[in-house]
Protein backbone atom coordinates (compact mmCIF):
# COMPACT_ATOMS: atom_id res chain seq x y z
CA UNK A 1 0.00 0.00 0.00
CA UNK A 2 1.10 3.44 -1.20
CA UNK A 3 2.47 5.61 2.52
CA UNK A 4 0.80 9.13 2.96
CA UNK A 5 3.05 11.49 1.19
CA UNK A 6 3.70 15.17 2.38
CA UNK A 7 5.71 17.82 0.46
CA UNK A 8 7.10 21.00 1.94
CA UNK A 9 9.47 23.88 1.34
CA UNK A 10 10.46 26.92 2.71
CA UNK A 11 9.41 30.28 1.03
CA UNK A 12 12.13 32.77 1.73
CA UNK A 13 11.34 36.38 1.88
CA UNK A 14 13.42 37.49 -1.40
CA UNK A 15 11.94 34.03 -3.05
CA UNK A 16 8.96 34.22 -5.69
CA UNK A 17 6.23 31.91 -4.54
CA UNK A 18 4.84 31.01 -7.42
CA UNK A 19 8.40 29.86 -8.94
CA UNK A 20 8.64 27.88 -5.77
CA UNK A 21 5.50 26.35 -5.96
CA UNK A 22 5.89 25.75 -10.25
CA UNK A 23 9.31 24.40 -9.16
CA UNK A 24 7.56 21.50 -6.73
CA UNK A 25 4.56 20.10 -8.97
CA UNK A 26 6.79 19.41 -11.84
CA UNK A 27 7.56 16.10 -9.38
CA UNK A 28 4.63 16.11 -7.66
CA UNK A 29 2.29 18.12 -10.50
CA UNK A 30 -1.20 16.88 -7.88
CA UNK A 31 0.64 18.51 -4.95
CA UNK A 32 -2.31 21.29 -3.29
CA UNK A 33 -0.18 23.76 -1.12
CA UNK A 34 -1.23 25.39 2.16
CA UNK A 35 -0.85 28.15 2.57
CA UNK A 36 -1.21 29.88 -0.69
CA UNK A 37 1.23 32.98 -0.67
CA UNK A 38 0.68 36.04 -2.56
CA UNK A 39 3.42 37.20 -4.46
CA UNK A 40 4.41 41.06 -2.86
CA UNK A 41 6.28 43.77 -4.02
CA UNK A 42 10.19 44.11 -3.27
CA UNK A 43 11.21 44.11 -0.37
CA UNK A 44 9.26 41.92 1.04
CA UNK A 45 8.43 42.56 4.84
CA UNK A 46 6.87 38.92 5.45
CA UNK A 47 8.51 36.31 7.43
CA UNK A 48 9.78 33.05 5.68
CA UNK A 49 6.63 30.97 5.43
CA UNK A 50 6.58 26.69 5.06
CA UNK A 51 4.71 25.47 2.60
CA UNK A 52 3.03 22.22 2.87
CA UNK A 53 0.49 19.57 1.54
CA UNK A 54 -0.13 16.15 0.73
CA UNK A 55 1.21 14.71 -2.95
CA UNK A 56 -1.03 10.96 -4.04
CA UNK A 57 1.79 9.60 -5.05
CA UNK A 58 6.01 9.75 -6.14
CA UNK A 59 5.37 8.24 -9.55
CA UNK A 60 7.11 11.30 -11.56
CA UNK A 61 9.91 11.11 -9.09
CA UNK A 62 10.45 7.54 -9.72
CA UNK A 63 9.87 7.49 -13.45
CA UNK A 64 12.62 10.29 -13.57
CA UNK A 65 15.04 8.38 -11.15
CA UNK A 66 14.62 4.79 -13.29
CA UNK A 67 15.26 7.26 -16.46
CA UNK A 68 18.84 8.10 -15.12
CA UNK A 69 19.56 4.15 -14.07
CA UNK A 70 19.71 5.98 -10.60
CA UNK A 71 17.65 3.79 -8.52
CA UNK A 72 19.87 2.60 -6.00
CA UNK A 73 21.00 5.95 -5.09
CA UNK A 74 17.51 7.03 -4.94
CA UNK A 75 16.51 3.65 -2.35
CA UNK A 76 19.42 4.93 -0.11
CA UNK A 77 18.75 8.80 -0.23
CA UNK A 78 15.09 7.98 0.37
CA UNK A 79 16.07 5.43 3.51
CA UNK A 80 18.91 7.02 5.27
CA UNK A 81 16.56 8.82 7.40
CA UNK A 82 13.87 5.84 8.13
CA UNK A 83 12.07 4.07 10.58
CA UNK A 84 9.67 1.17 10.64
CA UNK A 85 6.45 3.42 9.41
CA UNK A 86 8.35 6.70 7.81
CA UNK A 87 11.03 8.14 5.26
CA UNK A 88 12.11 11.57 4.66
CA UNK A 89 14.41 12.71 2.57
CA UNK A 90 15.05 16.14 0.51
CA UNK A 91 15.37 17.25 -3.16
CA UNK A 92 16.92 20.22 -4.92
CA UNK A 93 13.97 22.64 -5.66
CA UNK A 94 16.09 24.12 -8.29
CA UNK A 95 16.84 20.63 -10.03
CA UNK A 96 12.82 20.11 -9.73
CA UNK A 97 12.00 23.16 -11.64
CA UNK A 98 13.39 21.42 -14.68
CA UNK A 99 12.57 18.17 -14.05
CA UNK A 100 15.43 16.27 -12.81
CA UNK A 101 16.28 14.91 -9.50
CA UNK A 102 19.26 15.34 -7.06
CA UNK A 103 18.65 14.41 -3.50
CA UNK A 104 20.33 16.67 -1.20
CA UNK A 105 22.17 15.84 2.03
CA UNK A 106 23.34 18.39 4.67
CA UNK A 107 24.00 21.92 3.42
CA UNK A 108 21.00 23.84 2.00
CA UNK A 109 21.25 24.31 -1.43
CA UNK A 110 21.14 26.83 -3.27
CA UNK A 111 18.06 27.11 -4.53
CA UNK A 112 16.41 25.66 -1.39
CA UNK A 113 15.24 22.01 -0.73
CA UNK A 114 11.94 19.95 -1.13
CA UNK A 115 11.20 17.96 1.93
CA UNK A 116 9.72 15.10 1.19
CA UNK A 117 7.90 12.14 4.25
CA UNK A 118 6.70 9.12 3.83
CA UNK A 119 4.42 7.73 6.50
CA UNK A 120 2.62 4.20 6.20
CA UNK A 121 3.24 0.57 7.36
CA UNK A 122 6.51 -0.95 6.21
CA UNK A 123 7.59 2.21 4.60
CA UNK A 124 11.51 1.00 3.75
CA UNK A 125 9.55 -2.59 2.01
CA UNK A 126 7.65 0.01 -0.03
CA UNK A 127 10.48 2.03 -1.26
CA UNK A 128 12.71 -1.13 -2.06
CA UNK A 129 10.10 -2.29 -4.52
CA UNK A 130 10.03 1.31 -5.82
CA UNK A 131 13.28 1.16 -6.76
CA UNK A 132 13.74 -2.30 -7.67
CA UNK A 133 15.51 -3.37 -11.35
CA UNK A 134 16.77 -6.23 -12.38
CA UNK A 135 20.33 -5.40 -11.58
CA UNK A 136 19.61 -6.43 -7.91
CA UNK A 137 19.03 -10.14 -9.14
CA UNK A 138 22.78 -10.43 -9.15
CA UNK A 139 23.72 -7.91 -6.60
CA UNK A 140 20.65 -7.82 -4.10
CA UNK A 141 20.11 -4.47 -2.09
CA UNK A 142 18.16 -3.57 0.87
CA UNK A 143 18.38 -0.81 2.73
CA UNK A 144 21.19 0.09 5.22
CA UNK A 145 23.07 -2.87 3.68
CA UNK A 146 26.83 -2.93 3.79
CA UNK A 147 26.61 -1.59 -0.24
CA UNK A 148 24.15 1.49 0.78
CA UNK A 149 26.12 4.97 0.42
CA UNK A 150 27.15 7.34 3.12
CA UNK A 151 25.85 9.46 5.12
CA UNK A 152 27.44 12.30 3.55
CA UNK A 153 26.40 10.73 0.18
CA UNK A 154 30.24 8.56 -0.21
CA UNK A 155 29.19 5.62 -2.44
CA UNK A 156 30.64 2.24 -1.97
CA UNK A 157 33.20 0.81 -4.20
CA UNK A 158 32.51 -2.62 -6.14
CA UNK A 159 35.83 -2.18 -7.45
CA UNK A 160 39.28 -1.72 -6.16
CA UNK A 161 41.78 0.65 -6.96
CA UNK A 162 42.68 -1.95 -10.01
CA UNK A 163 39.82 -1.87 -11.78
CA UNK A 164 38.98 -5.35 -10.26
CA UNK A 165 35.21 -6.49 -9.23
CA UNK A 166 34.87 -6.55 -5.75
CA UNK A 167 30.97 -6.61 -5.04
CA UNK A 168 28.76 -9.52 -6.84
CA UNK A 169 31.31 -12.11 -6.11
CA UNK A 170 31.36 -15.77 -4.57
CA UNK A 171 33.85 -16.01 -1.75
Amino acid sequence: MEPKITVSSIVETYEDPGKVVRSIKEIFPCWDPNPIIEQTEFPSTREPVLISGAANSLDVLLSIVRENRTLDTALDSMAMYSSDNLASFSISRQSASIGKISFTLGERPLGGTIEVSLEGADVGLWLEQQTWHGGRSTIPRSIGDDIAMGKEGSPAEWFDGKGRRTMGLED
